[in-house]
């Protein structure tokens, strides 16, 4: 489709008037490359044009799912970005057209409750409208198939390809719907709240970042009996703009200030920030020294393995999964206690599928650096920040009936599995053509030296992984394309049995990635440790 059909047949008047204000340079810019899916379906700013998020393109997104599921119950929802309202209502009205039953979810939903209604109705699929962490600007559109399962190849390939092949936006028979009168909220707290294990008490610091999961995580967690929440008010209310943040993901730097100020003056046990759709969790906790830090990703996820692990009746029978570029402290977690480690590709579309192919076996527990958790895999197979947040709760509030903290935990940890440092680089890129160059280059002309030992590389598509050390010391760094941002990812572990070696280490290696002449100069790292 050319730029002057689309212009004539996009349905949003305010579109189509931006597209026929651009410049040639800037109408063909937009017209090169369609929005794809990608780690979480398709992302892209919200304007004009097949290369970014619109009425134009959900309509023919959608279109598109109704050609490749062509029957059945649809379950839609969405956050509060700017477009979402109008996407969702759009989404359902073209499914309903297509003759699909279509539960259009009321109002702003975390996407967590989204993917539980999609496996409790046994629909046939779900569309989350929502951008997750990325910037205001942006929005996006993700597919869930059976099971509450994000989509993996070929379907989403499938989906693109009727896409392309879809009518014009505006001659896309819709049919109108409305809101469904529906307790599936109130399924999805009772069930979230049942992740509690212990029978204490914790005082819980708590920002939804201007996102969509505030009142359904407090509604929770006091369901769960933790009652006393204390919230960020100036970041509790939905807000499309973000405005007290540069940036609506909890992990990076700034993001959490105003959280681990309110869990200091309040006396917090614990500090839970949820991204603005409520699907990632980040976790605060106070120091020996009564300061507050937030652990990484990696961190949460070695206490909610183990914890999980610890309260499992037949671990010989349990999965846990984390991804290629997550740390390797889970799979000696799980060698422990006798349970099966699975590792998997980026991304909760492969984390949700760990068990698929081993009979007899189930997934208990699965994390990806990136905050990601999902602790109730039967109930909801996508990562889930609420869920995650009542049972780091459950799991501080049993430390502290013992007398311990999570720094006890996480130190009783590296004394069994040995010391995990990390950290985490990113690098920026114009667009997934110059993300691909850099990763070119590097299999091409790769480092031989990791902190003084001999490099290792091994590829595959979209990673690379280069890994050094000896008996007593393991070194490994792993870069991908992001899915869902302009940027490449670096992840570094060093893995040793003595903790300022581990951390001198790490420092080595990231000097060496900022510094080396085999590698770009990346921002700044944003380092975690255990």
């Amino acid at each position: 489709m050319n730029p002057q059909e689309w212009i004539a047949h996009d349905p949003d008047p305010v579109t189509a008037a931006e597209l026929a204000a651009c410049d040639a340079d800037e109408l063909a810019a937009r017209f090169a490359r369609p929005l794809r899916f990608g780690t979480a379906g398709l992302r892209g700013p919200v304007r004009g044009g097949p290369d970014a998020m619109n009425l134009a393109v959900v309509l023919r997104a959608t279109w598109a799912v109704a050609q490749v599921r062509q029957a059945g119950t649809v379950v839609v929802g969405r956050d509060a970005r700017h477009g979402s309202a109008e996407f969702a209502v759009a989404a359902a009205e073209v499914l309903a057209a297509a003759g699909f039953s279509v539960v259009l979810l009321p109002g702003p939903v975390p996407t967590p409750v989204l993917a539980f209604a999609v496996r409790h109705l046994g629909a046939a699929a779900g569309i989350q409208i929502t951008a997750s962490h990325n910037p205001p600007a942006d929005n996006g559109y993700k597919v869930y198939f059976d099971g509450g399962i994000q989509i993996v190849s070929p379907t989403d390939h499938d989906i693109e390809t009727a896409m392309a092949a879809a009518p014009f936006a505006d001659q896309i028979p819709r049919q109108p719907v409305e809101p469904a009168d529906t307790d599936l909220i109130d399924r999805y707290i009772e069930r979230a709240a049942a992740v509690r294990r212990s029978m204490g008490s914790v005082r819980v610091a708590l920002t939804p970042l201007h996102g969509v999961g505030g009142a359904v995580a407090v509604e929770t967690l006091r369901r769960a009996g933790f009652g006393e929440v204390h919230t960020v008010g100036a970041q509790f209310a939905p807000d499309p703009d973000f405005p007290t943040v540069a940036f609506p993901n909890p992990e990076e730097p700034g993001a959490t200030d105003a959280l681990l100020t309110l869990a200091a003056d309040v006396h917090a046990d614990v500090a839970i920030a949820l991204d603005p759709d409520a699907d990632r969790c980040a976790v605060g906790i106070r120091n020996p020294d009564s300061s507050w830090r937030m652990l990484s990703g990696d961190e949460t996820g070695w206490l909610l393995g183990d914890y999980i692990l610890s309260h499992t009746e037949s671990p010989e029978t349990s999965v846990v999964a984390s991804t290629v570029v997550s740390s390797r402290m889970l799979a000696a977690i799980a060698a422990q206690y006798g349970a099966r480690h699975v590792e998997t590709l980026t991304g909760f579309k492969w984390l949700a599928r760990a068990d698929a192919d081993l009979p007899g076996k189930t997934l208990v527990y699965a994390y990806e650096e990136a905050i990601g958790h999902c602790v109730d895999p039967d109930a909801v197979r996508d990562k889930d920040g609420i869920s995650a947040a009542v049972l780091v709760c459950d799991l501080v509030a049993s430390l502290k009936q013992q007398g311990r903290s999570v720094p006890d935990m996480l130190d009783d940890l590296a004394r069994r599995h040995g010391v995990h440092m990390i950290a985490a680089v990113s690098w920026p890129v114009a667009d997934r053509h110059e993300a691909a160059s850099l990763m070119t280059r590097l299999r091409e002309d790769p480092p031989t030296r990791l902190a003084g030992f001999a490099a290792t590389m091994t590829t595959s598509t979209n990673l690379l992984v280069f890994t050094g050390g000896d008996t007593d010391t393991s070194v490994r760094v792993a870069l991908r394309p992001s899915g869902t941002e302009p940027k490449v990812k670096c992840y570094i572990e060093i893995r040793c049995g003595d903790r300022d070696r581990a951390t001198a280490l790490r420092d080595e290696v990231v000097s060496e990635i900022q510094r080396g002449p085999n590698w770009r100069s990346p921002a700044s790292p944003r380092p975690g440790t255990m």
